[in-house]
């Protein structure tokens, strides 16, 4: 090695590359085709894959700013075409396709982000028919959103004119094909809803292939469609071509010229439908005018405008026999109530204040009476009861046993009555009590039972 020889670390060595690659200005912008393989979403939202062919492969990043944007969602296999730049991931020395813009390759590719789109916008209900708005029947202003010089607008100026013209048209020239279609149909139907000068749009394109469609499939239109306060007729390709659009507008035509006819009525059938109309109004009054004359004859003929006096007859008769029930019944009523009247008068002279008077003293006079038997019984009772008493005492007087040889002996003060020996003594003073009349004595001696038993 010469002494002047530079010796280049890994990582100058590394910045040298990666300097080099990016000053190349074809790999700052290629397109590349390939296969996914290894694909993983990170948390992050950032995207890495490997792009594959037959005799190499080359490894991939795509960042989440830029995938949000994405018409599909990127699987293992999937063939795509795949935009960005080339550079070197400085801590493997590895060099990657730094991804900006991907879209499948081909048609199947293609028919793969038409079918996820929707799936996705089913389930979040943008095809649901209760969200449909009703396309007015009779609009005096309609909307065109498509290309000024395809045939379809001249279809539907043409159709429109025709069947319906008095209809003002207004056309909103867009590009309808390329990577700037979606973004400028989905601005027309912003600017339309903002003007409101049309009843309802119609968006939409003559035929040709899946990839010129392909605006029609992109989701920024179909939300559009969706937020669209005017009702939305789609009218792509022909009849056999279905789009996203197709499935979130309010109204699907197969064709321009069939949106045209179904946004508008022919005015000959209009006139042929009032003609229709103004002939059954007429048939319906003349119908009527014919009914109200027979019903009229009829009436005329009627025994009740021919003979009217006749009619009186039996509800001349039935009044008569009202009037005699009625006669009856009020004869009955009177009598009913003078008969109430005469009970009332009886049971008022019962309560009458004279007689209550007079019944008083009656009922006073006998209760006087049977107060006097009452107070004669009464005191004969209890004179009865007395004598009774009187004997019974008079049985029980000590006056009727001292009348037998008894009597009572007191003291000196007449105070106790003596019934013992215990009671005096020698020299006291005693009154001896007879039936008729009363001895003062003095006690000389006392002799006791005990006494009268030594002596027997």
């Amino acid at each position: 090695m010469q002494k002047d020889q530079r010796v280049l670390s890994i990582k100058e060595l590394t910045k040298y590359i990666k300097m080099k690659l990016e000053g190349d200005t074809l790999l700052q912008d290629v397109w590349v085709r390939g296969e996914i393989s290894n694909f993983t979403h990170h948390s992050s939202g950032h995207m890495y894959f490997t792009l594959k062919d037959q005799a190499s492969r080359i490894k991939s990043i795509m960042f989440a700013s830029q995938n949000q944007r994405l018409p599909f969602i990127p699987k293992e296999g999937t063939m795509v075409i795949a935009r960005g730049n080339i550079s070197v991931y400085d801590r493997d020395g590895q060099y990657q396709f730094y991804v900006t813009h991907m879209q499948p390759d081909g048609i199947g590719s293609l028919f793969l982000a038409f079918e996820q789109l929707k799936i996705k916008l089913e389930a979040e209900g943008l095809f649901a028919v209760e969200h449909k708005k009703i396309i007015p029947q009779f609009p005096k202003a309609i909307g065109v959103v498509t290309s000024p010089t395809g045939a379809a607008v001249r279809d539907i100026i043409t159709t429109l004119q025709r069947r319906y013209p008095t209809v003002h048209i207004i056309v909103f020239p867009v590009v309808v094909q390329g990577a700037q279609a979606a973004s400028a149909i989905a601005k027309a139907i912003d600017r339309m809803n903002e003007l409101a000068e049309v009843d309802v749009l119609i968006i939409g394109r003559g035929g040709g292939s899946l990839e010129e469609l392909w605006p029609f499939n992109e989701e920024i239109v179909a939300r559009r469609i969706f937020a669209s306060k005017l009702p939305v007729i789609s009218a792509v390709g022909h009849e056999t071509d279905f789009t996203i659009a197709d499935f979130v507008a309010d109204l699907r035509a197969a064709t321009p010229t069939a949106a045209a006819e179904l946004a508008v009525p022919h005015h000959l059938e209009l006139r042929q439908q009032l003609h229709h109309y103004l002939q059954r109004l007429i048939q319906h009054i003349q119908d009527q005018v014919q009914r109200r004359r027979l019903a009229l004859t009829r009436l005329a003929r009627s025994p009740f405008l021919v003979q009217p006096q006749r009619q009186l007859l039996q509800p001349t008769e039935r009044l008569d026999r009202l009037k005699e029930k009625l006669l009856f019944r009020m004869r009955a009523r009177i009598q009913k109530s003078v008969e109430h009247a005469g009970r009332l008068e009886k049971v008022l002279n019962k309560h009458h204040p004279g007689q209550q008077i007079h019944a008083a003293r009656a009922r006073l006079d006998r209760a006087g009476l049977s107060l006097v038997q009452s107070i004669r019984m009464t005191h004969k009772e209890q004179k009865n009861r007395l004598n009774s008493q009187i004997r019974q005492l008079d049985a029980l007087s000590p006056l009727k046993v001292m009348q037998r040889g008894y009597s009572l002996v007191y003291d000196e003060k007449e105070a106790d009555l003596i019934k013992s020996i215990s009671q005096i003594q020698p020299g006291d003073l005693l009154k001896i009590r007879m039936t008729d009349g009363q001895i003062d004595c003095q006690v000389w001696s006392i002799k006791g039972e005990e006494d009268q038993n030594e002596i027997q």
